[in-house]
Order: structure tokens, then sequence, then C-alpha cells
């Protein structure tokens, strides 16, 4: 062959050689609501995508992140232009409950697996074939519920009030109260609703007391949780006072101050670490994810990060299954991506431990959460 002829097969070969990692590389989209009403959710969310695993094992992990402005609208937009001009493999993300609920329809008609660092159980229940594609990473309100009510029962609470967002994760929350109070034959007396923009709940804190609960429960997230028991300590209000897990961020206790204290919350593990045995298995790994955000950001991270450091976790244990059946960037992929992350077995996470199956997208069980009290300014274990 002459070296005319020889050249362009050499420099093919080579070629090949030096960008076939391309054809591995595995593409993350990631969305976020790093502006916006629910940007104290979303910035922890942001940072964390950082420690992010790069590779897993010969594969090259690639993250396209965007900001969704806690919008919605935005949140399709973006997820649509990751699917269709990115290509890619998984989606992490959004933020909020509104959003993903708004992108679920998008990713499942894409076939792209979506693992949602949010509080409402409804992207992933009840179980369907869009649903399938929905890995939550998050406990679940039923999780965390029972804590509370049991809590409740075990501290002769006998009526109860609650206030929730006026949105998918208020209702979802009063829908699994409701019912958990029911069972454990605790009336509820009130029901009020509020949004994540009000500036003032007086009005629906004064219907609240009026019914005299001996407890009220606060469904919300991010700094807006603050509101409403500020204002029922303002008015007087001296029944036990609950927060969900989406009170479990530095700006609730830091908005809060005083107002809050003695209140209650189930949550991650991650606010009492101090308090946690060793034995227990996401100890480390939490203790790990912390040293880490704060080694680049100086600043301990709120648990809602932690959900998107999990998700980076499950798709460690995920991909090199799903490699063994398709190419990245594939249809194909896609589908055995979905499939091995719904057989993740004893997955440690920084919150608990994941065991999905076909029915269970969420995976948590009593690990994944512990009752705790506010104490001057520091979160303390309730013990069992």
């Amino acid at each position: 062959m002459s070296l005319r002829k020889l050249l362009p097969a050499v420099l093919g070969t080579l070629l090949a050689a030096c960008c076939g990692g391309a054809f591995a590389q595995v593409k993350v989209g990631v969305i976020n609501s790093a502006t916006g009403p629910i940007a104290v959710v979303g910035i922890p969310q942001k940072n964390s995508v950082a420690l992010l695993p790069r590779k897993i094992g010969d594969v090259s992990i690639e993250y396209i992140q965007y900001d969704d402005a806690s919008d919605p609208t935005q949140a399709v937009q973006l997820a649509k232009k990751l699917i269709t001009e990115q290509n890619v493999d998984a989606l992490i993300g959004p933020s909020g409950s509104p959003n993903a609920m708004a992108v679920l329809p998008v990713i499942a008609e894409a076939g792209v697996p979506m693992l949602a660092p949010v509080g409402t159980p409804a992207v992933v229940l009840p179980m369907d074939e869009k649903k399938r594609w929905v890995y939550k990473t998050t406990q679940n309100d039923s999780l965390i519920a029972d804590a509370i009510v049991a809590h409740m029962k075990k501290n002769g609470v006998k009526t109860v009030g609650f206030i929730g967002f006026n949105d998918p994760y208020g209702e979802s929350w009063l829908r699994e109260f409701s019912a958990q109070v029911q069972k454990a034959g605790i009336a509820l007396v009130a029901t009020e609703r509020f949004l994540r923009s009000d500036q003032s709940v007086t009005g629906q804190a004064i219907k609240l007391i009026a019914a005299k609960p001996d407890a009220i429960l606060v469904a919300g997230a991010g700094g807006p949780t603050v509101l409403p028991h500020a204002a029922l300590v303002d008015l007087g209000y001296k029944g036990k006072i609950y927060q969900t897990h989406g009170a479990a961020t530095p700006d609730f206790v830091r908005l809060g101050g005083k107002k809050v204290e003695g209140g209650y919350m189930a949550a991650s593990l991650m606010l009492v670490l101090d308090d946690i045995p060793n034995s227990h298995p996401s100890k480390k790994m939490a203790q790990g994810y912390i040293a880490a955000y704060e080694k680049i950001y100086g600043a301990k991270p709120a648990t809602f990060g932690a959900n998107v450091y999990d998700a980076g976790l499950m798709l460690q244990r995920a991909v090199p299954e799903a490699l063994k059946k398709a190419k990245p960037g594939t249809p194909e992929f896609r589908v055995a991506l979905r499939d091995a992350l719904e057989q993740t077995r004893e997955l440690v996470g920084t919150q608990g431990v994941y065991n999905m199956t076909p029915q269970d997208h969420s995976g948590f069980d009593a690990r994944g959460r512990v009752m705790m009290t506010l104490q001057n300014g520091t979160w303390h274990l309730i013990p069992d």
C-alpha cells in the first residue's frame, strides 16, 4: 500500500483511539432552582453537583446543569432542551415538587430516567408506566409522617391542626397526614393552606388557634416554613408545633430564631449526626459528604443537597450494569439504566439506605429518618 493510501487509515485508527472515550461518555442533565422562591433548596443541590462522580469505571460522566428559577414552565423547557439538544442519558432534578411533577410527562415520553430530589411522593406514586422512569432520593411523606404521628400519640396529642403549601407538596402531605392521624385516633380539627410567596399567614394562624388543637403540623419547605410557626408563637399558641423534613435547612433556624425553639421535626440523621450511633450505616457517608461540601464552600450543606449527592451514588451503582447491555446515548442504554436503578439494593446513602423495587422508587425504610427537637438553636435527637 502506498504512503498516500496508508496515511488516512493510520490517522483514522489514531483518531478512534484518542476519541473512543467520547462514545462511552454518559451525559447527565441537572435542573435546579438556584434562584427564585425555592433557592434555599436549589442552591445546596446546585453546589453538590461538584461532588458527583466524574468517572464511573472506564466511563466519563458529563453533567450539564441549568437553573429553572423555581418556575415549572422553565423546568419543562430545560428538560426538553437537555433531551433533544444534549441527548442526556439521565436527569437529576428539578428541585421543587411542582417542577418535578411538570417535567414528569416529558421524561416519560422521551424515556429518560429522572432522579428526583423532591418531597412529594406523587412523582413515584401511584406507580404506573410514566412513573417507572422516576426515582426519588428524598424520604416519602408516609415515612416522615409515621414518625411524627407516633411522637404525637406517645405524647398524648388528641387533636391536631394542619397548615401546608397550596401546591403538590402541601396537598400530598395533607392526604398522608389525614390518613395517619385518623388511624392513630387523633382528630384533625383545622386545615389551612398558604402560598410559598405569602408574607403573612396571620389569618390562617388565628383560625388554627381557634380550633384549640393540641398540636399543629406545618407542611412546607425552605424558608417559608418559618412563617406559620412564628405566627402561631406570636399569637400565643402553646401547643406542640411540628415540621416536615422540608424545614431541614439552616435558614429555618436562622430566620426563626427563638420563635421556633422547642419545635419538632422528623428528618434526616444529617441534622443530628453527633447524636447518631456509629453503628448507623449512613453516619460515615453523611460525615464524608458534609466534609467534602465544607471543604469547597466553607459551610455545612442543607439536607436538600444530600438528595443530589445520593443521586450520584445511585448512578455510580447503576451505570456499570446498564453498560453491560447498551452504549450511552441510546434509548437502549436509558432503558437499561432505568432497570438497573430499580434493582438498587442496600445502597448506603447520606440519609438512609435505599432498596428499590418495581413498586417502590423511593426505597427508604426507618433508617432514613429520625425525630428531633430544636433546643438553643441546635437540633437534638429524640430517642425512640
